[in-house]
């Protein structure tokens, strides 16, 4: 009977199991040799069945976005920078506000959608004072007010914390409580109504009844081409009921409403040059964030080591710029796009590819936080923890040479309580559970990723301390956003792919209702929760808070938008990748 010799240096055998033929044990060690029933037992052991979710590969080489070179760089082009801003600022000028406070706020407005607004913060903040306590606080004259420039003023001072009340809209209804007939011929005002609607709190019913009314209106006329000649008003109507602004990530509003305000009759060419301008300048700083973080990302190896999973540091980019697309906030943007970028493989590798026990071993170890215990996981789950391990490790290390912050503690929780998160996930599939609703939601607004993204790069980026009370609320607001929105756009291919029901499978099979009625239920969610948390953006004053707080919001803001219709994000289309080419690669001219 032939056999094989086995090396096992750790075992004892002293004595011989039944089936194994021993032959000079002395001679050759601790060897043994098996029959030859037993080799064809180890041999055809079923192989681990992992699933797979077909990722296409990314789009973008190494190669070519180090080649990557921007000509708005440099001196001259800051002078004319320079120039231009000192131009604008003498059109936001105070004395306009009494004699045309309309024409002030329109300025504000447009300054802050063609994404130059960061630059006269003072200057804004002076007008929309004076018109708040000129048109607004007194609250006496309102019923005059045009519905254009109440609209506009509503929805401009509430985003910059004001509280104005909703009831200066009791005028657009009839004795009967109908909105009058009347508000329809104002496309310009109705167009401005709907988008003030959605600065809502809970409790502002004539605010709701306002949205529906406009939109159904807007929509009407926009189908029987009653909305007027000029093409630029039909496109932002037509945008609007896409999406409404306050739901876009301000960055990816900027590159469309360049071209939208260059259509515009009464553009003003001033704003026109700093605005390509500007954008051509942070284009190249972002440029100069990828290029290291593609050396950074292609030094990790994870692209070619872990080929399962999503190769999307492009992507992973974009939402950090739609983030935080400043120019000062390169450090925060680059951190943002590593911790995302992690996050996506451990996401692939517990919603796809790991077995149960392997995902237990890797959340302990994870939890422990321990580079010893790596020898109990796969040869994949080590390359994982070592390379996350490792850039972590080097970011606390940054912020406790920088800051004198050791942070590691605060670190180690938030991705303990994500991997645990992403486990419970990993149980309910392979056990065949559906959660309900609640219980869904409570977890996988943990697992969406959010508040994980949030502290590191508050721990990472900021030697201040956010009033804990307000982000945590601001931040629950966010996940949830951000995580209805993933569910209406991936739900479909997740579930082909292998992964837990979500949330509008939980609420159908806790309600029985149907998929196009639970789809309605989570869009009502979203709107709802944006209440709650427009109220809470309103409740912090502390600057540093506000810029994760903003980075929050826009997170959820950019799921939307990413997820109107499919994954684009596992697997970039067109229109995506047109998106990533205006963002990063190609200049405004």
């Amino acid at each position: 009977m032939s056999s094989i010799c086995l090396s096992c240096p750790g075992l004892d055998f002293s004595r011989p199991s039944p089936g194994i033929k021993t032959r000079n044990m002395a001679k050759h060690g601790k060897q043994i040799y098996l029959t030859q029933p037993i080799i064809a037992a180890i041999t055809t052991r079923t192989p681990t069945v992992r699933r797979s979710a077909n990722y296409p590969p990314s789009l973008w080489s190494y190669d070519y976005l180090q080649s990557l070179t921007n000509n708005y760089m440099g001196k001259n082009y800051e002078t004319v920078s320079h120039i231009l801003k000192e131009k604008v600022r003498t059109l936001i000028s105070e004395d306009t506000v009494v004699d045309n406070p309309l024409s002030t706020l329109e300025l504000v407005d447009d300054l802050q959608r063609l994404g130059i607004s960061y630059h006269f913060k003072e200057e804004i903040n002076s007008v929309l004072k004076m018109i708040y306590i000129y048109y607004f606080k007194a609250n006496k004259s309102l019923n005059k007010l045009k519905l254009t420039l109440k609209a506009l003023g509503f929805r401009l001072l509430r985003q910059h914390g004001y509280h104005i009340p909703h009831e200066i809209f009791e005028d657009i209804k009839d004795e009967m409580g109908n909105i009058k007939a009347s508000v329809q011929e104002d496309i310009v005002g109705m167009l401005n109504l709907y988008e003030a609607s959605f600065l809502a709190v809970e409790d502002e019913k004539l605010l709701d009844e306002a949205r529906e009314y406009t939109s159904k209106c807007l929509k009407e006329k926009l189908e029987k081409e009653c909305i007027g000649n000029e093409e630029s008003i039909v496109m932002l109507v037509s945008h609007a009921l896409e999406l409404p602004l306050l739901w876009r990530p301000p960055r990816f509003e900027v590159i469309w409403f360049i071209e939208a305000y260059r259509r515009r009759s009464n553009m003003r060419p001033l704003l026109l040059e700093l605005a390509e301008l500007d954008f051509n300048m942070v284009q190249g700083i972002h440029q100069e964030d990828l290029k290291y973080l593609s050396r950074w990302w292609e030094g990790l190896r994870w692209n070619k080591k872990l080929d399962f999973a999503r190769d999307r540091l492009v992507e992973s980019f974009m939402w950090a710029a739609a983030a935080s697309y400043q120019p000062s906030l390169s450090v925060l943007r680059t951190n943002i796009t590593k911790l995302i970028s992690l996050i996506n493989v451990i996401d692939d590798i517990y919603d796809v590819y790991g077995t149960m026990d392997e995902l237990e071993k890797f959340t302990d170890v994870v939890k422990r936080w321990d580079i010893n215990a790596i020898e109990e996981l796969p040869d994949y789950m080590k390359i994982c923890f070592l390379g996350f391990y490792n850039t972590i490790n080097e970011m606390a290390y940054n912020t406790l040479t920088n800051q004198e912050l050791p942070v590691i503690p605060y670190v180690k929780k938030a991705w303990a309580d994500y991997c645990d998160a992403n486990l419970v996930e990993a149980q309910w599939f392979n056990s065949g559970y559906t959660p309900t609703l609640e219980e869904y939601l409570k977890n996988s607004c943990v697992s969406i990723s959010l508040p994980l993204i949030i502290s590191n790069a508050h721990f990472f980026t900021s030697s201040d301390i956010i009033e804990e009370a307000v982000s945590k609320n601001v931040i629950e607001c966010s996940s949830l956003i951000l995580r209805l929105a993933d569910d209406l756009g991936t739900s479909m291919a997740e579930l082909k792919s292998g992964d837990v029901p979500k949330s509008i499978q939980c609420y159908m099979h806790e309600t029985g209702a149907s998929e196009e009625k639970a789809r309605e239920y989570i869009k009502s969610l979203i709107l709802e929760t944006w209440k709650k948390l427009n109220k809470e953006r309103n409740c912090v004053n502390c600057p540093s808070s506000q810029i994760l707080i903003e980075c929050a919001t826009n997170l959820g803001r950019m799921r939307q938008f990413t997820y109107q219709y499919t994954d684009v994000f596992g697997s970039p289309d067109d229109w995506y990748k047109s998106h990533e080419i205006s963002l990063v690669f190609n200049p405004k001219s």
